[in-house]
């Protein structure tokens, strides 16, 4: 039986979007391009604007393409490559997804592969109207609420960071949690924290750590966009050969608070 997740029409429409995107970057880019030399940019400059911009994108790009194979053992390949080829957001598709499973009694979330239609329809409708109200809704508060960060950031230029850092950290606690108490079914495995989950959570911090020290060193700056995909692509590698080399016992080791 085919598998509905990686049908050809899903295919066909993710492939229609992406082409879609990329026709709109190319135009735009010339648009730029061409502007750039009418008011005196010289093509030496631009050059290395771009080179400068390609090496920065590949950064998010290879840390998207490890969210949409992570996404892709639960819902198939042309979703997770559609939303995140949009306006999908790394951390929003994975949580919305989670969510979105978790509500139908998949406590394995996008640990299992996903074998009922109305489930992954479901989950469909909760990445994507999840992503479609900032759309509708930043043109119309965003500006409110900059003018109101703006008048507090000039009180104290201290509350601009303060604030940054809170909804990062806020991001990074949520997914820090499930790693280290672990949450869900005992009957399902993977379903918890455990020995592996945190050795991966633990190499990943380290891996970032000194990438980002590597950085400041004279002449490997431009490693530092690359710190992430590097650390997480490092921490699957180190799950991977932690999963070969260790005792089932230890790897199939899980608690749940």
């Amino acid at each position: 039986m085919p598998d509905f997740r990686e049908s050809p029409f899903l295919y066909a429409i993710s492939g229609l979007m992406a082409l879609f995107v990329i026709a709109q970057s190319v135009f735009f880019a010339r648009k730029a391009w061409r502007r750039a030399h009418e008011i005196g940019i010289s093509s030496a400059q631009l050059k290395k604007t771009v080179l400068s911009s390609v090496l920065f994108t590949l950064a998010p790009a290879l840390a998207i393409l490890a969210t949409v194979l992570v996404l892709g053992n639960s819902l198939g390949l042309p979703l997770p490559w559609l939303r995140l080829t949009v306006v999908g957001n790394i951390n929003y598709e994975v949580t919305a997804a989670q969510s979105a499973l978790e509500s139908f009694g998949q406590a394995a979330g996008i640990n299992e592969a996903v074998s009922d239609k109305a489930m992954f329809s479901a989950v469909a409708w909760v990445m994507t109207i999840g992503s479609v109200f900032p759309l509708v809704l930043m043109p119309f508060l965003v500006k409110r609420v900059q003018k109101k960060i703006g008048k507090t950031v000039e009180k104290n230029g201290r509350w601009a960071d303060i604030i940054a850092a809170a909804a990062f950290i806020g991001i990074i606690s949520a997914f820090l949690a499930r790693a280290i108490a672990g949450l869900g079914d005992e009957k399902v495995p993977g379903d918890g924290a455990g020995l592996m989950s945190v050795a991966t959570l633990i190499s990943s911090v380290i891996l970032t750590l000194i990438l980002q020290k590597v950085s400041t060193i004279k002449g490997l700056s431009r490693l530092e966009p690359f710190a992430l995909p590097i650390a997480l692509f490092g921490a699957l590698g180190v799950a991977m050969v932690l999963g070969q080399v260790l005792p089932a016992e230890y790897i199939n080791l899980e608690w749940r608070y």
